[in-house]
């Protein structure tokens, strides 16, 4: 199964289907085998390495460094100009069928297809999927892997960013402040809401001011790649205290577990008006603005001796 010749020319049956997701947001990997030869999606292997030892058949290389940031803010927005030459060098059209696909061994690995999903449904790319457990449930259902470089006929793209599932540093900061409302979650583990660990980039520890702590991991079972496919979306926004109109802000460190937790919300559980916050806690911590469940001098240099 070869895909670089669909970025060529697309059918005009598979044009018109594609104005609908073809798989919806999450696929398991029996469901995207049994359509591989009529959809024909295009297979994403977002991995920084590996992919030259072996990946998916007919999957293009992606990494997931073309959507982070730089290193003192990775969770920051891309440049829009540098990701379409990079995406039309792959061939991608915005109404194609895409399946994302991430390593599929933790948890954690998911929120990097859920940030290249966000990245990509931002810049106007409408057929979106992930593939549930990544390449390693690809693996397990006994799908073909090859070590052969696809290429692809590179495409034209004019991509412009929709800031539509976007929170910034002042959205957040207007909240932190009183200026405005809206429901923060820290979607990290408890001991960085606390202010008991800080990312490496992140100038200080602590959590955002009004911020609850709803942790990733609630959409994972233990130790599992896959995130659960039955998510209530009623007791979702019971439990957080969702409120119709308001927006729900999902942050981590640098927008990678958030973007895991604000794909459960907002493409799982279908909650409207669910938003990420892309640089997250470094970028935040950097501002200058007020922070909750930051330690004195002396605990937070206990902390990090212990840490």
């Amino acid at each position: 199964m070869k895909h670089f010749a669909l970025a060529l020319a697309m059918t005009a049956s598979l044009a018109t289907s594609a104005t609908a997701a073809s798989f919806g947001p999450l696929v398991e990997a029996a469901e995207l085998s049994a359509s591989l030869d009529t959809v024909e999606p295009v297979l994403l292997d977002i991995r920084n390495e590996g992919y030259e030892k072996g990946h998916a058949d007919g999957a293009l290389f992606a990494p997931y460094r073309m959507f982070r940031g730089p290193a003192e803010n990775p969770g920051g927005l891309v440049d829009v100009e540098k990701l379409e030459a990079e995406l039309e060098e792959l061939g991608l059209e915005q109404d194609t069928p895409i399946v994302i696909l991430s390593e599929g061994k933790t948890d954690t690995d998911f929120g990097s297809a859920a940030r290249v999903y966000w990245t990509l449904k931002s810049t106007g790319f409408t057929d979106l999927s992930i593939l549930n457990g990544g390449l390693e449930s690809w693996k397990a259902a006994g799908l073909p892997v090859n070590a052969t470089a696809e290429s692809a006929f590179p495409s034209e793209l004019e991509l412009t960013f929709d800031d539509t599932w976007l929170a910034t540093t002042a959205d957040v900061s207007a909240v932190a402040a009183g200026e405005s409302s809206a429901l923060l979650v820290d979607a990290r583990p408890a001991d960085f809401f606390n202010g008991k660990k800080a990312h490496e980039a992140a100038s200080r520890p602590g959590t955002l001011p009004t911020a609850i702590n709803h942790t990733y991991t609630a959409f994972f079972k233990e130790g599992s790649p896959a995130m659960s496919t039955t998510i209530d979306p009623a007791a979702l926004k019971a439990s957080l205290g969702v409120e119709d109109g308001k927006d729900t802000v999902s942050f981590c460190n640098t927008g990678h577990w958030a973007a895991a937790h604000w794909f459960a919300v907002s493409e799982v559980a279908g909650v409207e008006n669910a938003k990420l916050y892309a640089g997250s806690m470094v970028e935040y911590s950097q501002s200058g603005n007020e922070m909750a469940n930051t330690p004195g001098l002396v605990q937070n240099l206990i902390n990090q001796i212990l840490n």
